[in-house]
């Protein structure tokens, strides 16, 4: 082909390539904690005493199908189930807390034993490979409020463990950028409709599960072997 017919080609298809890249852009969004995992310290402050009792950590991270799911392969962690918190409305619904409008974010409550794995453990885990805690208001390709980066303590022991621990990261610069998770009281969190329930084990070939999510998990036993179990734990064995 001479140079002249390789140049109209290559005029040809430009404008295919630039929409293609764009709209791979648009659609994968900023890198995720899928593709920026990385190792963390362990906190400084954490449970002196292990309760003998089942304890709940309420946390927020972009879409909670990968938040889920990560905790589900998790030892320790006795029922992870996704839902809301943060916000005004009672029982509010995925079409409302995806507008943006009721003030909730999609978390996740994580009910573990504290004698397997400890509220401190289980930030390390969230902040290293569950999200990317330097993402305001968004995670990946998901834009919101109803995405932010959000821990709801249900003690003043957890309010401790969390601030110290987000204060100890920032000071060692583990994160190029400032940690934007906000720390606050849980004031109530509502289960999510049936169909959000152990969505990335019911769908691994759903593109944005196969993309965003499984990494995580992967990275949760690259980087916790130790605290990784294969079987998961589901909402539905309960």
């Amino acid at each position: 082909m001479s140079r002249d017919k390789l140049q109209a080609a290559f005029w040809n298809i430009l404008p295919i390539a630039i929409i293609a890249f764009v709209g791979f852009s648009l659609w994968s969004g900023p890198r995720t904690a899928a593709a920026d995992a990385i190792a963390l310290p362990d906190p400084i402050v954490d449970q002196q005493k292990p309760a003998d009792t089942q304890q709940v950590a309420v946390v927020a991270g972009g879409c909670f199908w990968g938040i889920q799911a990560v905790f589900q392969h998790t030892k320790g962690v006795k029922v992870a189930l996704s839902g809301y918190s943060g916000g005004m409305k009672t029982n509010p619904s995925y079409e409302e807390v995806s507008s943006g409008r009721t003030g909730h974010a999609e978390a996740v409550e994580i009910k573990y034993d504290p004698r397997e794995i400890t509220y401190g453990q289980v930030l390390k885990i969230f902040f290293s490979v569950a999200h990317d805690p330097t993402q305001l208001n968004r995670q990946g390709p998901d834009t919101g409020t109803q995405y932010r980066s959000a821990i709801f303590f249900t003690s003043d022991e957890q309010k401790k463990i969390a601030e110290s621990y987000i204060a100890q990261l920032d000071k060692s610069s583990t994160f190029k950028s400032p940690i934007v998770t906000t720390v606050g009281k849980l004031a109530a969190f509502y289960p999510a409709e049936d169909y959000h329930q152990d969505y990335a084990i019911k769908h691994p070939t759903q593109p944005y599960i196969a993309v965003h999510d499984l990494p995580k998990v992967e990275n949760l036993k690259r980087l916790f072997p130790a605290i990784y179990q294969t079987t998961p734990v589901t909402v539905a064995a309960r």
